[in-house]
């Protein structure tokens, strides 16, 4: 029921969430959990990457036990959301998405894995029309185990939740600032955004992106968040997008 509960309050969820004025162009959100190897880096990468964007960057830190938030350089476009409580990487993800004051919103994990200068593809398809770009790892660095019950769990979930992408476990993805209302604030939505969007009617592409073997630091998932969990968020999904009112209203007519 825990699950479910995110889904059933959202509106209560979403109009406690006031809007950010004065957009920018492109805002990169970045959910931290002990990351503190990693953080420098990733925000030199980040900068290399960016040059000549207007853009702001959102690290939201879930609660790291370690040195992570000492060591993010606080520059004038980065701006650093503290969690009271370790809360998951959805609600850090979600809170970011909320956060943002961007046009555009870039999605990026924050071990290393993901590259930033994978970005600026991202980017090109938006401009080209799409809603919604989400990168799957054509060739990823992982563990066989950990490919393997990915492989599988994209496999069902994609043909369960109808979001027609390969690889929803890429957390690299970039979308229209619009897409954000699609949201649904539960444990586990990061895996759901493409089902979510596209319910909403929103047009989504896939493009190739790099992969890297993570340096530092552990990994935080294991296969009980990956598949059981993933599992009964499928089956909420589904529920919640079967239940869906489509609204349609006529022109007004003149008095």
């Amino acid at each position: 029921m825990r699950r479910l509960r995110g889904l059933l309050f959202y509106g209560t969820c979403h109009i406690l969430l006031r809007p950010v004025p004065h957009p920018l162009s492109l805002s990169v959100v970045i959910p931290l959990f002990n990351e503190e190897d990693n953080i420098q880096t990733l925000q030199k990468e980040l900068a290399a990457a960016l040059g000549g964007i207007e853009h702001e960057i959102l690290l939201v830190d879930d609660c790291s036990t370690d040195q992570t938030l000492a060591r993010i350089e606080r520059r004038p476009e980065v701006r650093v959301l503290e969690f009271e409580k370790n809360t998951g990487q959805s609600a850090a993800m979600f809170a970011g998405i909320q956060a943002a004051r961007g046009d555009i919103i870039v999605l990026l994990d924050g071990d290393l894995q993901n590259d930033p200068a994978d970005i600026p593809k991202l980017l090109a398809e938006i401009e080209r029309g799409a809603d919604l770009v989400c990168g799957y790892r054509a060739n990823r660095r992982d563990t066989l185990s950990k490919r393997l019950t990915s492989r599988v769990a994209n496999f069902v979930r994609s043909r369960f939740a109808k979001d027609g992408v390969r690889d929803t476990g890429c957390t690299l993805k970039a979308m229209r600032r619009v897409c954000r209302e699609a949201l649904v604030p539960f444990y586990g939505m990061h895996r759901f955004i493409p089902a979510l969007v596209k319910g909403m009617g929103y047009r989504i592409v896939e493009v190739p992106v790099h992969h890297r073997p993570r340096t530092a630091g552990v990994s935080k998932y294991g296969f009980g968040n990956r598949a059981l969990k993933a599992t009964l968020d499928m089956f909420a999904v589904r529920w919640m997008l079967s239940r869906q009112l489509r609204i349609r209203i006529k022109p007004e007519r003149g008095g």
